[in-house]
C-alpha cells in the first residue's frame, strides 16, 4: 500500500480511532484509585460515541471513503454510535451491582483488580468499534479481524455482569459456539482466497465474476463451498439456524442489560458482514446460494417464532424473537439491492433490500433494546425480573414502564404507526419486487404468529395482577434509555421514509464492485455481464 493510499485509510478510520481512544481512558481511569474518575467512565463511554458519531459525520461528505462500502459504512457506522448512546443509558451502573465490586468499593484498602467498571465500559466500546470496522472492511481478513472484535469483548461481558453462576455458565456456551462460528467461517474465507487467489474483495469480485461468465453464472465449486461455509458460520452472529442453538440460554443467564447488547451489536455486524459476502458474487444469486439462504430464512423465522410460543420467561421469549428477526433480515439479502437503471437511478425505495436491512436493524433495536430496558428496571426481591409473572399488572404500579412496554411489543409485532411497520414494509416490498412471492407470504404469516406472544406481553402488563415482589431498581438512565428508544420507535415510524432514502442512496456493494471494475476494464461487454453475473445473454 502506498503512503498516500494508507493516509486515505487512515483519515477514514477516524471514528474508529477515537472508539479506541475512548476504550482505552475506560479502561485506565477505571483502574483509579479516586471514586470520582472511577465514576466517570460512562460519561467517558458516552463521550466517545459522540466525538465518534461527530466524526462520522464529518467524513461522510467526502468522496475519498476508504470504506468498500462508502455511504453505507457510514450509516452503520452512526446507527451504531447513536444505538450505542442508549445502550450505554441502559447498562450504567451494571459493574456497580456485582458484589466484587461493591466490596472493593466497601474495603479500607482500594484493589483495583476487584473493580470491573473499566473494563466493562472498555470492553462495551470495542464491541462497537468492531462494528464499524466491519462496515468499512474491504478485505477478507480485516473481515475476519472485525468481526472477532465485535464478539470477543461481549464473551467477558456477558460473564461478568452478574454474580449468579448462571453468566458463567452462558458465558462458557457462547464461547465455545463462538469458536466454533469462526473456525467455519473462516475455513470458509481460506476457500474463498483459494479459488479466487486474493484477500480483497474488489480483486475477488474481478476474479469471481470472470469465472463465473466462464462457467455459464455458476461459481466454481471451491467458491461456492467458501461461501456457503462463511454464511453458515456468520449465522452464529445474528442467531440464525442452524448456529441459534445459544441465544436463548445467554440471554437468560447474560445480566439485561448485556443482554439488550448482545440482541444488536452482534446481529448488526453479522447482517453488514454477510451483505460484503454477498456482493462478492452479486445479485441476483447464483441457485445455490439462493436456496440455501431461502431454506435458512424459513427456517430461522419460523423456528423462532413458534419457541417464542412455548416460553414462559421473557427474556427467552426475546431471545426466539430476536432468532426471528433474524430471518427477516434474510429475506432482504436474497432480494439484494435495488435495480439501477442506465441513467444511474434505482426503481424505487420498495425493490431494495439492502436499504430495508439497514432500517430494519434500526428498528429492530429501538423495540428490543426498549422491552430489555424495561425489564432491567424492575427487580423481584434480589433477582431480575424476568417472567410473565414478573411483569403481571405492571400498570398498576409502574405506569409509565407499562406503556412503554407496550409500544416497544407494538413495534416488534410491525404495528402502524411504529417503526417497526416500516421496517417489515420496506423487506416485503423488497422481496415482492424481486419475485419471492412464497416467502413473503410465510414471512406474514410467521408475523401474525409472533403476534401471539408479543401480545401476550402487553396483555400481563395491563391485565394481570401485581407481584408485590417486583419493585423498581430507581436507575433513571434505564428508564431514559427504554423512554429514548420508544419514543424513536414513535417519531421513526412517522418520518422513517426519509431514513431509508438516505439509505437508499447510499453506495451499494454492487454499485461499488461494478463502477470499480467498469472503470478498470477494458471490454464495454465485459463489464454489463459483470454487473449481472447471472443474466448472460
Amino acid at each position: 500500500m502506498h503512503k498516500a493510499e494508507f493516509l486515505q485509510k487512515v483519515a477514514g478510520l477516524w471514528p474508529e480511532i477515537v472508539m479506541l481512544i475512548g476504550a482505552t481512558a475506560c479502561l485506565f481511569i477505571g483502574l483509579s484509585k479516586g471514586k470520582g474518575p472511577r465514576r466517570s467512565t460512562p460519561w467517558i463511554a458516552a463521550a466517545t460515541l459522540v466525538i465518534a458519531a461527530l466524526m462520522v459525520c464529518k467524513n461522510s461528505g467526502s468522496t475519498d471513503e476508504p470504506a468498500a462500502l462508502a455511504g453505507m459504512a457510514n450509516y452503520i457506522k452512526l446507527a451504531v454510535a447513536g444505538i450505542g448512546l442508549i445502550l450505554l443509558m441502559v447498562a450504567a451502573g451494571v459493574p456497580n451491582r456485582l458484589r466484587q465490586s461493591i466490596d472493593a468499593e466497601a474495603a479500607k484498602t482500594f484493589e483495583p483488580g476487584d473493580v470491573m467498571t473499566g473494563e466493562f465500559y472498555a470492553f462495551f466500546l470495542l464491541s462497537l468499534t468492531g462494528v464499524m470496522l466491519t462496515a468499512g472492511a474491504g478485505d477478507l481478513v480485516w473481515l475476519f479481524l472485525a468481526l472477532e472484535l465485535t464478539s470477543l469483548p461481549t464473551y467477558v461481558m456477558v460473564a461478568t455482569s452478574r454474580d449468579r453462576i448462571e453468566a458463567q455458565e452462558s458465558a462458557v456456551k457462547y464461547f465455545f459456539l463462538g469458536a466454533l462460528s469462526a473456525a467455519i467461517f473462516l475455513y470458509g474465507f481460506a476457500l474463498i482466497y483459494g479459488a479466487t487467489g486474493s484477500t480483497n474483495f474488489i480483486e475477488i469480485t474481478r476474479i469471481a465474476q470472470e469465472q463465473m461468465l466462464l462457467n455459464g453464472g455458476t461459481p466454481p465449486g471451491l467458491l461456492l463451498i467458501g461461501m456457503v461455509l462463511a454464511i453458515v458460520g456468520i449465522c452464529f452472529k445474528i442467531a440464525a439456524v442452524p448456529m441459534h442453538f445459544y441465544t436463548a440460554d445467554v440471554y437468560e443467564g447474560a445480566a439485561t442489560p448485556v443482554t439488550a447488547f448482545l440482541a444488536f451489536v452482534p446481529k448488526t455486524a453479522g447482517a453488514v458482514a454477510l451483505i460484503l459476502l454477498l456482493s462478492l458474487i452479486g445479485w441476483p444469486l447464483p441457485p445455490a446460494i439462493e436456496a440455501l439462504l431461502w431454506l435458512i430464512a424459513v427456517a430461522t423465522m419460523t423456528l423462532g417464532n413458534v419457541l417464542g410460543l412455548l416460553q414462559n420467561n421473557v427474556k427467552r421469549v426475546l431471545a426466539y424473537s430476536s432468532i426471528a428477526h433474524s430471518g427477516y433480515i434474510i429475506v432482504g439479502l436474497l432480494a439484494g439491492p435495488a435495480v439501477i437503471d442506465a441513467a444511474g437511478a434505482t426503481e424505487g425505495t420498495l425493490n431494495n433490500g439492502i436499504a430495508a436491512i439497514l432500517f430494519y436493524l434500526v428498528a429492530y433495536a429501538l423495540g428490543t433494546i426498549a422491552s430489555f430496558a424495561i425489564l432491567s428496571c424492575l427487580r423481584a426481591g434480589d433477582r431480575e425480573a424476568q417472567t410473565y409473572k414478573h411483569i403481571s399488572g405492571l400498570h398498576k404500579n409502574h405506569p409509565f414502564l407499562a406503556a412503554l412496554m407496550l409500544i416497544s411489543v407494538l413495534s416488534l409485532v410491525g404495528l402502524p404507526p411504529l417503526v417497526g411497520f416500516l421496517g417489515k414494509i420496506y423487506l416485503i416490498g423488497s422481496a415482492y419486487s424481486t419475485g419471492f412471492t412464497f416467502l413473503v407470504v410465510i414471512l406474514v404469516l410467521n408475523s401474525a404468529i409472533s403476534a401471539a406472544y408479543y401480545l401476550r406481553i402487553a396483555s400481563a402488563c395491563y391485565f394481570g395482577e401485581p407481584d408485590e415482589t417486583v419493585h423498581s431498581t430507581g436507575q433513571l438512565p434505564r428508564y431514559a434509555g427504554a423512554l429514548v428508544a420508544a419514543t424513536l420507535a414513535i417519531v421513526l415510524g412517522i418520518l422513517g421514509n426519509s431514513l431509508v432514502n438516505a439509505s437508499r442512496n447510499a453506495t451499494t456493494p454492487t454499485q461499488t464492485t461494478a463502477q470499480t471494475i467498469a472503470q478498470t476494464s477494458d471490454a464495454p461487454t465485459q463489464t454489463a455481464a459483470i454487473s449481472n453475473p447471472i443474466n448472460l445473454e
